[in-house]
């Protein structure tokens, strides 16, 4: 800042700031964002080479957008997180999104189907169908996408330890489809290492789960040329209590362990590094998440640069998918969750999605509803035809606050790596549970500021109402496990079992080589062996992760 600028500033906080408290004291709260970043009353211009050092949208080092049009060209994907009960149910579901204007699908799958297990294991009980599709054999993979085209549409799965397994069932489909394989897309989220920091759907320890993640990118980038092999996700990390701050750095800190282990195996990284995308959370504090968005791809830019030598600028890109806070959501007056979801949608799209998945309303109670999943894409919707924030790139790009937000945030984003690096990566720093501890602290930290009302959460803490009636909810028909076994019985019966036998005996021995996988997966799958089989061959070589 020039001292003309500066002389400017004191003047102005002696002859307006300081009287005007006097008369009228500030609010009593903290000043600082969600990561404790401490926001000055006023930003001024601190240097004024904006334009030289940020670039232009879709140059290096892109932190105002991967792409030189951004949405002029085209809006983000539309997507809606969707799936639960039996596949024929979540197969409507799907269908009633296309009709209502969704642009990309986005599956949910039960937990016994991310855990490995099919749904007459003992584990599954009480399970199936309840948070996502259940899905057992490429038979309800079929029923899943009837009727839906796998090459017109793009997919996201939310799936990470049995990924390889989903993604070839998918594959599957769209081989009986008669759909091209090279123009297939989509995203498979296969982002194993948060499931040890902060969701919990592991299997396998966490180096075989590593090897099956970069089994997938050397056969996508021959396979699959346009799908994102991995979704290298701080959407889970966040909702586990951290800051925006160390959302960002805990997810590339993944992104950096993942792409040295695809290095590692002899990968090159402009061959699979066009295929990385990112998963981010949109919360409340709007600038804060907008800088959070900018800062993360700069990093990510100069890491793909820099220390891993790329030199395809589209190595470099950070793609990302945002899905709204879904913490911040409230099961008290939950029509304050659409006001919630709005704000945190716009400020993923005016950081720059890719696609984005907006919250219902009363997803803090159940399931949503269709009227509430409508009125979510219509929020999207809306942003993108109704609000103007579309029509130019990187809108807020020059702000004083946001400048300043997005370099502070970045700084400490490399405090962060920094440290990570000092304790040998990811994979160390998981078994040495730093992330899980800073985690809890923050969660900690962000909890006793609302009970003690530094942070006010409407119609939580304060602003209260008698509660209304409860809104008629989605539940889930209790009987879907009995059907889904059902199901799986008779599949098992029309099958051909010797050969199911043969290719999972085969795929247990190619988990004790260092041979790719997913040939041996998809072959089990076409037979329809099952996700409980297959993940239980490989549990039999690799053991199961009991940290």
């Amino acid at each position: 800042m020039d001292n003309s600028l500066q002389e400017k500033k004191k003047r102005w906080e002696s002859e307006k700031v300081k009287p005007a408290l006097q008369k009228l004291p500030e609010r009593k709260r903290p000043f600082v964002t969600d990561s404790g970043i401490e926001v000055e009353r006023l930003y001024t211009p601190e240097e004024l080479d904006y334009a030289e050092r940020l670039g232009f949208p879709g140059e290096y080092p892109f932190t105002r957008g991967i792409y030189p049009s951004m949405y002029r060209n085209r809006f983000w994907t539309m997507r809606q997180y969707a799936g639960f009960g039996s596949a024929e149910e979540s197969n409507q579901r799907y269908k009633y999104l296309i009709e209502h204007g969704t642009t990309g699908l986005s599956v949910a799958f039960d937990l016994p189907t991310q855990m490995g297990y099919d749904s007459d294991h003992p584990m599954a009980e009480g399970e199936v169908g309840k948070v996502g599709a259940a899905i057992d054999s490429l038979s309800d993979m079929e029923t899943l996408f009837d009727g839906i085209q796998l090459q017109k549409i793009t997919t996201s799965m939310t799936i990470n330890a049995t990924a390889p397994i989903l993604l070839c069932m998918y594959v599957a489909v769209a081989k009986k489809q008669g759909a091209d394989l090279k123009k297939i897309s989509g995203t498979i989220q296969n982002d194993i290492l948060k499931e040890y920091i902060a969701r919990g759907t592991h299997i396998y320890p966490p180096q075989s789960s590593m090897r099956l993640v970069t089994d997938v990118f050397e056969w996508c980038s021959s396979e699959l040329p346009k799908w994102n092999t991995i979704s290298i996700s701080g959407y889970h990390i966040r909702e586990a209590g951290a800051t925006a701050v160390q959302e960002v750095a805990f997810t590339i800190t993944n992104a950096i362990a993942y792409v040295q282990a695809a290095i590692d195996r002899g990968l090159d990284v402009d061959q699979f590094g066009g295929q990385l995308s990112f998963f981010f959370n949109a919360h409340n504090n709007f600038f804060e998440e907008v800088a959070k968005f900018r800062a993360a791809r700069r990093i990510w830019a100069n890491i793909m640069k820099e220390r891993f030598g790329a030199k395809n600028e589209e190595t470099m890109k950070l793609r990302f998918h945002a899905q709204t806070g879904g913490a911040t959501l409230t099961a008290q007056q939950i029509d304050n969750n659409v006001v919630r979801v709005t704000l945190q949608a716009l400020a993923a799209v005016v950081g720059g999605c890719q696609s984005l998945h907006t919250n219902s309303r009363d997803e803090a109670l159940a399931l949503p509803t269709e009227e509430s999943v409508r009125l979510a894409l219509r929020t999207q919707q809306v942003i993108a035809h109704e609000s103007g924030v579309t029509e130019t790139v990187d809108p807020l790009a020059g702000s004083y606050f946001v400048e300043s937000l997005t370099d502070e945030i970045e700084k400490k984003v490399w405090e962060y790596i920094e440290k990570i690096d000092a304790l040998g990566g990811a994979v160390k720093a998981i078994e040495q549970q730093f992330y899980q501890s800073h985690i809890a602290e923050s969660a900690y930290k962000y909890q006793v500021a609302i009970e003690n009302k530094e942070k006010i959460i409407v119609g939580v803490n304060d602003f209260l109402i008698e509660e209304e009636i409860q809104p008629e909810i989605l539940r889930i028909d209790e009987h879907i496990r009995s059907k889904q076994c059902e199901r799986l019985a008779a599949v098992k019966r029309q099958r051909d079992n010797k050969s199911v036998t043969e290719n999972l005996q085969q795929l247990k021995k190619t988990a004790s080589t260092s041979e790719n996988l997913l040939p041996h997966i998809l072959k089990a799958v076409e037979s329809y062996a099952t996700v409980g089989e297959i993940s239980d061959a490989l549990r039999s070589v690799w053991g199961e992760y009991q940290g």
